[in-house]
């Protein structure tokens, strides 16, 4: 049985899956300039900001799932459902949800298909 990367909702990222050559995660906080008399403005934290997560990849045609795992995910995004992430080690990170998902490649179409697509998708924290 093939290691979990991570599950984002009912999809897994595998070696048997989409498996992703990076992860980055973007935590922002934020805070507001307060204007002050004969002063520089004051910065006041006002709450947290967005929590993202990009995953890049790369999808073969001819390997396990295929191109169809893109319709997978693409299918997940589009219920506009809230997605559990689960991260390889059983951490639960909360609910998620897929704001994009690219892919390409730099291969022609038709009986030359690309050998291989790019993938990158970018999913955002729900805070609740």
């Amino acid at each position: 049985m093939t290691e979990v990367m991570m599950i984002l909702g009912d999809y897994a990222f595998s070696l048997d899956t989409a498996a992703y050559q990076a992860m980055r995660r973007v935590a922002e906080y934020s805070w507001r300039a307060q204007p002050r008399l004969t002063r520089a403005p004051a910065q006041q934290y006002v709450g947290l900001g967005e929590d993202t997560i990009t995953l890049e990849g790369v999808i073969y045609p001819h390997y396990k799932g295929g191109f169809g795992q893109l319709d997978a995910m693409r299918s997940s995004a589009a219920n506009g459902k809230p997605l559990d992430l689960v991260s390889g080690n059983g951490d639960v990170m909360g609910l998620w949800a897929i704001r994009s998902i690219e892919d390409g490649s730099d291969q022609f179409p038709g009986r030359w298909q690309g050998s291989e697509k790019d993938l990158h998708n970018r999913a955002c924290r729900l805070w609740r």
